[in-house]
């Protein structure tokens, strides 16, 4: 039977707190309620090298990825941990021209039809997120929603290169993707 994949749903963000003891390490996933479509193009480039009239090397660098993550309405809790605004007393949040790059993690899955699965879930383990963009209109005869979009760039991480992991629901992992960013079974 063939296989389709649709359905972009349990997206996840989990803060990166870099290498500790020779080990990734970041902060517990948080929901990211909302999620419409991501697309992601493959960074790097092939390098073709000629000699003798042949073509005599070939290599693709693998640079990660380059693309966008659509959300209805980005929540204040991916505003403040992951673009670095700031919320005062009163609940009023303000976007800061200094704040840090801050690295995370992007989990979510797919819907796959076909064999039996129900879905194929996927970890990209260093990603960095670009404010959205803000854009509205007035409401007439239809409602046209409106969504948030943060450009993203997903980097090989700097230990072990790893750039992304994925499991379908046959991987011991499967259930508890979303509980913690999954490592490599030795």
């Amino acid at each position: 039977m063939a296989k389709i994949r649709y359905g972009l749903s349990n997206c996840y963000y989990a803060k990166y707190n870099g290498v500790v003891n020779d080990e990734e390490r970041y902060d517990t996933p948080v929901p990211m309620l909302g999620a419409v479509a991501i697309t992601l193009d493959a960074a790097g480039e092939s390098v073709d090298e000629y000699a003798d009239n042949i073509l005599w090397f070939h290599s693709d660098v693998n640079n990660g990825y380059s693309g966008s993550l659509e959300v209805e309405v980005l929540g204040d809790d991916f505003r403040k941990d992951i673009l670095g605004e700031e919320e005062d007393s009163a609940g009023v949040l303000f976007e800061n021209s200094d704040a840090p790059v801050v690295e995370f993690a992007l989990l979510g899955q797919f819907q796959l039809e076909g064999d039996n699965d129900t879905g194929k879930r996927f970890c990209l383990f260093r990603c960095t997120a670009s404010r959205p963009s803000m854009s509205g209109s007035t409401k007439e005869a239809t409602i046209s929603p409106q969504h948030d979009t943060v450009n993203l760039t997903a980097m090989p991480r700097v230990s072990d290169h790893m750039t992304k992991a994925t499991a379908k629901n046959s991987s011991n992992k499967y259930d508890t993707w979303f509980n913690a960013v999954v490592t490599k079974a030795q």
